[in-house]
């Protein structure tokens, strides 16, 4: 005789949490994620569908195999792996499951899933983060970002945590380890972005092009305000270092 799993039909989506790098498209136009584990290799978005990692054809989650989303059903699980050095780094995502999905003691492996929210921790020195910057390393057409600070942004490609919550679409929410929201729509909807029909009014651009809504409210507007400023201070510094004798290579006096 067959054994089969016993089944669930819940009313509705369960919620999990997980680990993730955020990242950034090549181009600049797009944001998401990618794991810390086996499926590491593959950026997804906020709205994805899980295939089999090792490259089989069979639908994930399978039964005799590791593929699929992975998640764990409490958050101070999730908060723990954010421990280890490897993972400093990583935002702590909340997640719904949908689609068939497969309940273990500690969490869920799934076919597809929404990431409805996106922790951000502080920078490495320890201060709050005002952006998500370029982390040196990233997958193939993809930059991994971490969490940093004004002053430690510098020249680095940077994203505010309100224009990641843009980039990355469907209604994410970017919220500070403080509990602040950056950016998303308070009412789970896709918030609008500039380029799909809704005017961006006047504002400033931020590292990937797309343009800052005059409509933004006080914690997104605070994070801009920082990113540029650590911009400014490095342009400054910039400036500063060529304008000393002997900046340009001539000797000095």
């Amino acid at each position: 005789m067959r054994l089969r799993l016993p089944e669930e039909r819940p009313t509705e989506a369960p919620t999990g949490f997980k680990i993730a790098h955020p990242v950034l498209s090549q181009d600049g136009t797009r944001a998401g994620f990618t794991g810390v584990s086996l499926g590491g290799a593959l950026p997804y978005a906020v709205v994805a569908d899980a295939s089999c990692a090792y490259g089989l054809r069979h639908r994930a989650p399978h039964r005799r195999c590791d593929c699929g989303f992975h998640c764990v059903h409490d958050r101070t699980t999730a908060e723990a792996l954010l421990c280890t050095a490897e993972h400093r780094a990583a935002v702590l995502l909340e997640v719904s499951v949908l689609g068939a999905y497969i309940r273990f003691e500690r969490g869920f492996r799934y076919a597809r899933q929404r990431v409805r929210a996106a922790t951000v921790g502080p920078c490495v020195c320890g201060a709050a983060a005002a952006a998500l910057a370029d982390a040196g390393w990233g997958r193939p057409g993809w930059s991994a970002l971490a969490p940093a600070c004004a002053a430690c942004v510098r020249g680095r490609t940077a994203l505010s945590p309100a224009a990641f919550a843009r980039l990355a679409g469907d209604g994410l929410r970017v919220v500070a380890g403080g509990g602040g929201p950056w950016g998303g729509s308070g009412s789970g909807g896709p918030a609008p972005a500039a380029g799909r029909g809704v005017p961006a009014g006047p504002g400033v651009r931020d590292g990937a092009g797309s343009a800052v809504r005059a409509d933004l409210g006080v914690p997104e507007l605070v994070a801009e305000a920082a990113l540029l400023q650590a911009r400014l201070d490095w342009f400054q510094t910039q400036l500063a270092r060529l304008g000393e004798p002997g900046a340009d290579g001539s000797a000095r006096g």
